[in-house]
């Protein structure tokens, strides 16, 4: 089992490492999630984010999370081939956590590529807390 600190990687690079190490056959954990970085302007990203959220508060509309773990989950699923069973069985291997949780603290820790510098970024868990979220930081 891989555990991964997403702490400084952008979100859809991470994501997309994470889906290759999956459909691989790997169980990954991914820790402090919620310090994955989205890139662009903030008022962009939160319009998107929004804008999703809003359309699975309709009656019949698919409800969109609002978690920074979940909201992880529902990136990666996007880039799986999740009506298979290939796709599904990756996908229960994946494990996404807020923080750090004690069971984990004393493995070994991968980094994945961090964010380059001079360029405008801004954390999952800022988004998650502006549509509403609450999780402990």
């Amino acid at each position: 089992m891989a555990v991964i600190d997403a702490r400084g990687a952008v979100l859809g690079r991470l994501a997309s490492v994470v889906t290759k190490r999956l459909l691989s056959g790997e169980e990954i954990t991914v820790i402090n999630v919620e310090h994955a970085l989205l890139s662009g302007r903030l008022e962009n990203s939160f319009e998107e984010y929004f804008a999703a959220y809003n359309r699975g508060k309709a009656i019949r509309g698919p409800e969109f999370p609002r978690m920074p773990d979940r909201l992880f989950r529902r990136t990666v699923r996007g880039m799986l081939p999740f009506r298979t069973k290939r796709g599904r069985d990756a996908y229960r291997r994946l494990k996404v956590y807020i923080g750090t949780p004690s069971q984990i603290k004393s493995e070994e820790v991968e980094r994945i590529q961090l964010a380059k510098e001079g360029r405008k970024y801004i954390e999952l868990g800022k988004i998650s807390e502006m549509l509403g979220a609450r999780f402990g930081r």
